[in-house]
């Protein structure tokens, strides 16, 4: 596996039959893969946002199966797709599959022709919030976005139960937040908070003093090292993980709504190896590979797969809905805005 990592990216089981995929009898809702052809072609090209060691495990996996190499490139969100669309413009699409966290941006690219329209095995054990109808795109995972913190530094009584919170002086220099200019996750957060509760709310979090750093792993490293003490909408997945390495880390499931946000992964059109691509795309979703989310104290897509050990099933939390086309619309403004505020 050949792993490249973006300038501004992060810092840093299955059985084998006979070298394939495993896959299930096709149904006549799924397109199959032609495996002798993904072989021959020998690699896949994965652009995603999904966290490094997850990337690299879905990989490995892939690769054990297959003997099909994953040249993976990995940063945040809104930076694979900079780089994606850059190259798609200068017309040179290297990219056979694409995974990020922006569904909004992935409606808008369907609708562009830039994707190749696959219904794998499974399909129909992803949500249909979680998938495109046609299949140019299907959820890798869901995303919860959540409020966490040090439950060694913040007393219970003290501890946020919604959004509007955190407004509260008591939190002054003690939130650490994502930049959606970076993260495609905050995007949809930002977007829809400061149409919920106006961009008065993100201005009085700015006179708390939030400090606002790129991705997920800072916001984790950020609370593991002391420096700032409550994540504000931050993906929970990371919290988790802290929690089973030992760290005293709470998450808050705000009473005003949690954000559920799937990753959409996409066979991207033209790209160089077009059946490896939809041969990952195809494992992508298939059962073992999904239990790697939940392992790692994130949500599986699929909906037959149960949540992480001691976390709520989707289905039990109040969810806030995200509007992603008009979203997408209005991306560039939400940036814009946030960035006159924190900057």
């Amino acid at each position: 596996m050949r792993t490249l990592i973006g300038r501004r990216g992060v810092t840093l089981a299955l059985g084998l039959l006979a070298g394939a995929v495993a896959l299930p009898a096709l149904s006549h809702a799924q397109d199959a893969v032609d495996m002798a052809k993904a072989k021959a072609e020998g690699k896949v090209v994965w652009y995603t946002s999904t966290p490094i060691e997850q990337a690299n495990k879905l990989a490995r996996l892939f690769e054990q199966q297959t003997g099909i190499k994953v040249e993976l490139f990995r940063s945040g969100g809104s930076a694979i797709l900079r780089r994606f669309n850059q190259e798609v413009s200068a017309g040179r699409v290297a990219a056979d599959v694409l995974t990020t966290s922006d569904p909004s941006a992935s409606n808008v690219m369907a609708e562009q022709g830039l994707f190749v329209a696959f219904k794998p095995v499974d399909f129909d054990k992803i949500p249909d919030a979680a998938k495109d109808k046609d299949g140019n795109w299907i959820g890798q995972r869901l995303n919860l976005i959540t409020i966490y913190m040090r439950g060694d530094k913040v007393p219970e009584a003290e501890r946020p139960k919604k959004w509007t919170d955190l407004t509260a002086k008591t939190y002054d220099k003690k939130l650490v937040m994502t930049d959606p200019s970076f993260t495609s996750l905050q995007l949809s957060v930002v977007g829809t908070l400061s149409e919920k509760l106006g961009w008065d709310y993100y201005k009085q979090l700015a006179s708390n003093d939030v400090m606002v750093v790129q991705g997920n792993q800072q916001v984790s490293d950020n609370l593991k090292r002391g420096e700032r003490l409550i994540a504000v909408g931050a993906l929970d997945s990371y919290a988790a993980e802290d929690r089973a390495s030992g760290h005293e880390i709470v998450t808050v499931y705000p009473a005003d709504g949690t954000f559920v946000i799937p990753s959409p992964t996409a066979v991207v059109k033209g790209g160089p190896n077009p059946e490896a691509a939809k041969a990952f795309a195809t494992f992508m979703i298939g059962p073992d590979a999904q239990k790697i989310f939940p392992a790692d104290g994130g949500y599986a897509a699929r909906s037959d797969i149960d949540p992480p050990a001691g976390s709520p099933k989707v289905a039990d939390l109040v969810i806030i809905p995200v509007d992603y086309a008009a979203l997408e619309k209005k991306a560039a403004e939400v940036k814009d805005e946030f960035n006159a505020i924190f900057r």
